[in-house]
């Protein structure tokens, strides 16, 4: 991308049409500064992320699919919002208030991201936010989710900002309430490659996490565990490639890296949780995030059937997630974080992406 067609504001422009006729409408945030984001109405969606490396070149820093087509019918998520239950839900049920809630898992043993129809595949409404006094924009996304949508109990209603600022951080804000009682668990699910595509191998992982949850075969949490001695330990930052290629028996359960760590903070509030670094590019992205801790996937499932924007095929460890979030199957775990959200309650979470390039 040409840097001289930035255009600072948000705008709007026809991206696509699903099989039925229904249209997908892509919107542009620019604040300004080095970034340039790209979502969809179509599961707020985030097709871009446009930033320079140290040479000058732009590049889109998230994975996406070479088409609007490939995009709209086959999108593992890719950037998508992810709710009402970001990770897996054993068994696709769970007790809530002495009764037992069943969830539709679309044919799997496990509820997996709020089921075969979660957020990531539902129209959102958007509408541009006021620009601030600082020159960040943003949009507003709002759903609203039936009672009993997948299952899930209640009336949810949903508010996610994002907002880009023009010292290039990309801020997730999410709200909801609900009418019944209920739990919740939303995420965004961006794939990062700071190289913009190819292998993540020679990217560099900084955690700021003393422990995780070990998983079994099907990716259902255990207990939680320390890091130490185990490829789970990246807090003394390692490179991706090397680590990923560990005999252990976690990284064999979930084919890669596919496991909730713990975030280690002093205080409630925005803490760093994870630093991503491509030494070739430069760029550097820091995730600051109020949750108790982060999924962190290494794109395993991806096998080459798909192809990205670059025109190259998709395979695991092509990108890496870091995703911000509650721990997998809490509804069933009253040793995690309550997941439970209220009638008169108002749940709140915030992500910041802070992305910059080393000369």
């Amino acid at each position: 991308m040409n840097p001289a067609a930035k255009v600072p504001g948000v705008r709007s422009a026809p991206w696509a049409r699903l099989a039925d006729g229904r249209p997908v409408t892509a919107w542009t945030l620019d604040a300004g500064g080095q970034l340039q984001l790209t979502l969809l109405d179509l599961g707020g969606t985030v097709v871009a992320l446009r930033m320079p490396d140290r040479h000058g070149h732009f590049d889109n820093i998230v994975l996406a699919l070479a088409s609007p087509d490939d995009q709209l019918r086959h999108n593992p998520t890719f950037g998508s919002l992810v709710g009402r239950y970001a990770n897996r839900i054993a068994d696709s049920r769970f007790m809530l208030d002495g009764r037992r809630v069943d969830l539709d898992s679309g044919g799997s043993r496990h509820c997996l991201h709020g089921g075969a129809q979660g957020f990531g595949a539902r129209f959102w409404q958007v509408a541009p936010g006021p620009r601030s006094p600082d020159g960040a924009v943003a949009v507003v996304l709002r759903l609203d989710s039936p009672d009993g949508d997948q299952g899930f109990p209640g009336r949810l209603s949903v508010e996610v900002r994002y907002t880009l600022t023009p010292d290039d951080c990309w801020i997730v804000d999410y709200s909801a309430h609900t009418d019944r009682p209920t739990v919740l668990n939303l995420t965004q699910h961006a794939y990062w490659n700071l190289a913009g595509c190819g292998a993540v191998d020679g990217h560099r992982l900084t955690l700021m996490a003393s422990r995780y949850l070990p998983i079994d075969a099907e990716g259902i949490p255990q207990h939680s565990a320390p890091v130490d001695g185990t490829p789970l330990d990246f807090r003394g930052g390692a490179v991706l490639g090397p680590r990923l290629r560990t005999v252990h028996p976690q990284l064999q359960h979930g084919r890669g890296l596919d496991h909730y760590l713990w975030v280690d903070r002093s205080a409630p509030g925005l803490a760093l949780a994870a630093r991503l670094e491509d030494p070739v590019s430069g760029r550097v992205l820091e995730v600051e995030t109020t949750e108790p801790g982060l999924q962190v996937y290494s794109a395993n499932w991806l096998d080459g059937r798909l192809a990205g924007t670059h025109g190259d095929l998709l395979r695991a460890g092509d990108a890496l997630c870091l995703e911000t979030q509650h721990p997998a199957d809490a509804p069933n775990r009253p040793d995690f974080p309550s997941t439970v959200l209220r009638p008169g309650q108002t749940w709140h979470s915030r992500t910041l992406h802070r992305l910059r390039c080393l000369r």
